[in-house]
């Protein structure tokens, strides 16, 4: 039997919400990938339209965790980062993937720090261009329209959006280093939402209804879902398909249920289609 594969994935994580580390770990583990937990901070929820969570921060934790794995022998076939908190934790990450890339090891950076136009309120634009060196060693990243603006210091543009414009951003994206990229939030119309794929210059689009409102956790969990399938031996087009399906079916069971869309998009009942699709 085939040697089971491990992420490190190196997240927050939130006891609510359903997003970062508690969103990547199940689905990771549903695709039959190992994933390994690098906690950059614990919260009570996650901080999106929520007041008074708690919070600890773990920085001054992470190279100690990285210096036991490395004592321990511990390889990765792959390194999955999402939301890092400073600037102080992108460095980190990026010493972590020289330390620990191995031939064949995957990186991908989902640079999250940004959405609708605006950084993250504790950020700035000092924080992007640290980001931008990440994902220069990243071989995919994950970024949605208003972080990849940011990645490249331009203005964001406003939807809908033409594929001139889309094309273009996924080329200027591409020069900074990684040769797979997934560009979340892209819209031709109002009643469209999805991604396109670039991988060496072709591109490839996917597109599936749009829901009024945000449902929070929905980049963590599409992420989440497109390393598990690409690890699986999916190509990087297919597994934008299956990680498309997979977060807007949740957001749609979300959406049918009119529940809270604060506490996270209901993911779990979709995993039995999600590991169908990666082929058991």
């Amino acid at each position: 039997m085939e040697k089971q594969r491990r992420v490190a994935a190196i997240h927050d994580i939130s006891g609510i919400g359903k997003c970062s580390l508690t969103a990547a770990l199940p689905i990771i583990s549903a695709a039959g990938i190992e994933a390994a937990a690098m906690p950059t901070a614990v919260l009570s929820t996650h901080t999106g339209d929520i007041t008074g969570y708690t919070y600890r921060d773990l920085t001054s934790d992470l190279p100690s965790m990285a210096k036991h794995w490395k004592s321990l022998g511990i390889e990765f076939d792959g390194i999955y980062s999402g939301f890092l908190g400073s600037t102080e934790q992108v460095e980190m990450v990026c010493d972590f993937i020289d330390e620990f890339r191995k031939d064949g090891c995957v990186v991908l950076v989902d640079p999250a720090m940004a959405d609708s136009g605006r950084m993250y309120t504790t950020f700035d634009e000092n924080f992007a261009e640290e980001m931008a060196k990440l994902c220069g060693k990243a071989d995919i990243i994950v970024p949605n329209l208003t972080e990849a603006a940011f990645l490249l210091g331009e203005e964001y543009v406003e939807p809908p959006y033409s594929k001139e414009y889309i094309e273009s951003l996924l080329e200027r994206l591409s020069a900074i280093g990684p040769k797979k990229i997934v560009l979340t939030g892209v819209s031709f119309n109002e009643d469209e939402i999805g991604c396109a794929v670039f991988n060496g210059g072709d591109i490839h689009y996917n597109f599936s209804e749009k829901y009024d409102g945000i449902y929070y956790g929905t980049g963590d969990v599409f992420a989440s879902a497109l390393i598990g399938a690409y690890m699986r031996g999916k190509n990087i087009f297919e597994s934008a398909d299956i990680a498309l399906d997979f977060t807007c079916a949740a957001i749609r069971r979300t959406h049918d249920a009119k529940t809270d869309t604060r506490f996270g998009v209901n993911f779990e009942q979709g995993i039995g289609d999600y590991i169908n699709k990666l082929g058991g």
